[in-house]
């Protein structure tokens, strides 16, 4: 009877069991514990242009506020190159779960049909954060070309096809689009002038070497409201409160007409549906704070949001709209 007795006392093997149970139980708190934490230390915002513009007002105000809310430092790194590819080749492979990127119509809706090879995969590699904001492109010509508005400027366009000629930040730049769009739209012929940035550009159209150009609002109010350049249109869907007197594109004969930059947020593909929960919500909140929307406001940048569900809906729509304009434009990179 006493051989079939189960021992009262422990074997080795319970005790390591226990053990194990035991340190598996301290271990998963610290792992919950560790996960919830995010970020641990500062993150760092990349955006893959050089400084000034639409894309650092945005990328600043977000970073702001994030700050406020995330518990540690957001901060941005100018990293431009390439159109965009060095910056986002290099966050789609980091993995310290605390590097970010701007995502922008260009690397994520045109450099995937105009480059041969990118070392990225815009859909593949990345995690679409938030739809942070969106720029509407303002037509412009220098005060010399003899319009005051968009079917003016049309109607001479046609009446001396290859006179006109338009610049922009380069090949496949968002102003590139903007016009390409426009000449599509109202079936025009005019020369594109492609330049290694848009500071370069900006030079030849304000000293008259350059008729006409489409830039985001913010880099081009200034010159707008000391007369330096005349806007013709804006590519926004209504009227800028900045611009009350200046209709859009829509109103001056082609509706439904919209044409704006946007910037958005995105992760490495590797993060954890955990943080990439925590940031995309806190985002949302940053975007529409009050001091961002102050901010974003006052160079007539939207502020949008919006879930990442809905931010990879919109880059999939972006993406379809422009492979058609880019084919039929036959646009190459620089």
């Amino acid at each position: 009877m006493l051989e079939n007795t189960p021992s009262l006392h422990p074997t080795r093997r319970q005790w390591l069991g226990t053990g194990s149970a035991l340190a598996l139980g301290g271990l998963l708190p610290s792992l919950a514990s560790a996960q919830a934490a995010w970020p641990s230390k500062s993150v760092r915002f990349v955006v893959p242009f050089a400084p000034g513009g639409s894309s650092e007002i945005v990328a600043r105000s977000t970073a702001a506020e994030l700050s406020k809310t995330l518990g540690q430092s957001v901060f941005v790194d100018n990293k431009p190159g390439a159109a965009g590819n060095i910056a986002m080749s290099e966050v789609a492979r980091a993995e310290d779960q605390h590097t970010l990127i701007l995502g922008h119509i260009g690397t994520l809706a045109v450099n995937p049909f105009i480059f041969d090879k990118l070392p990225y995969d815009a859909n593949k590699d990345f995690k679409p954060v938030s739809l942070l904001a969106k720029v509407p492109s303002l037509y412009v010509v220098h005060p010399d070309v003899p319009v005051k508005n968009l079917k003016e400027f049309i109607a001479y366009a046609k009446k001396n096809p290859g006179k006109l000629s338009y610049g922009s930040a380069g090949n496949g730049s968002a102003g590139h689009l903007a016009f390409e769009y426009l000449k599509m739209t109202a079936d025009l012929f005019m020369l594109h002038v492609p330049y290694r940035g848009t500071g370069p550009m900006m030079t030849d159209l304000l000293s008259g070497r350059l008729e006409a150009s489409a830039v985001g609002a913010a880099a081009m109010l200034p010159f707008i409201k000391s007369g330096k350049v005349r806007c013709i249109a804006t590519g926004s869907a209504k009227r800028l409160p900045q611009l009350p007197d200046v209709p859009t594109v829509a109103e001056q004969g082609f509706p439904g007409f919209e044409m704006t930059q946007w910037y958005g947020m995105l992760a490495p593909a590797n993060m954890p549906a955990a943080n990439l929960d925590k940031l995309s919500a806190e985002t949302m909140k940053a975007v529409k704070a009050p001091a961002s929307l102050e901010r974003l406001n006052a160079d007539a940048a939207e502020a949008i949001g919006g879930t990442p569900a809905q931010f990879a809906q919109f880059i999939a729509a972006e993406q379809l709209r422009w492979k058609k304009v880019l084919l039929r434009a036959k646009v190459k990179p620089d």
